[in-house]
């Protein structure tokens, strides 16, 4: 995929340094089992919706294991986030920033499982190029599609910004 008309928000700056520090160059090295073991973070999937857990040295992700590995994999981000950018208890905190919280969570997730600098791998003039994110990335096709769709209408509003110059 030309990346050239393609401009990078700083969270996705930072996914792409937090995979680089892991050494994660290619999709098929995301695994949320390395991420969690590298920074000493439990996973156990049980019949419960997901969350996390910071209990002194102890650190743990709960993922709701009635759902898709796929399912799961994108809530394993979701707390990952939680652990790695946040800080608070979200039923202590006024509600704005509970809610800029969740919005950076789930922006996270768009990221940390279709990461920029992986982008490469993905042909988005192929017919069936949400199967084959879903293949490669081991996500969701909703996610799939919602990221694609981001990254289109980045490169589009990227080409209308530098074709059209407006004069005052």
């Amino acid at each position: 995929m030309n990346l050239s008309n393609y401009p990078t928000t700083v969270l996705e700056d930072w996914v792409t340094h937090f995979y680089t520090a892991l050494r994660i160059r290619h999709p098929r090295q995301i695994s949320e089992e390395y991420i969690a073991r590298y920074y000493r973070i439990f996973i156990h999937r049980k019949p419960l919706p997901s969350y996390f857990q910071v209990n002194g040295n102890y650190i743990g992700i709960t993922v709701d294991n009635r759902t898709t590995k796929e399912m799961q994999r994108e809530m394993f981000f979701h707390e990952l986030c939680h652990i790695l950018r946040h800080t608070g208890v979200q039923s202590m905190m006024p509600h704005a920033f509970r809610e800029l919280q969740e919005w950076d969570a789930q922006h996270f997730v768009l990221y940390a499982a279709i990461p920029h600098h992986m982008l490469q791998f993905i042909d988005v003039d192929d017919p069936y190029v949400i199967d084959q994110m879903v293949h490669l990335f081991k996500v969701t096709d909703d996610l799939c599609f919602k990221r694609l769709e981001q990254i289109q209408n980045r490169r589009m509003n990227r080409i209308a910004e530098t074709t059209y110059t407006y004069k005052v």
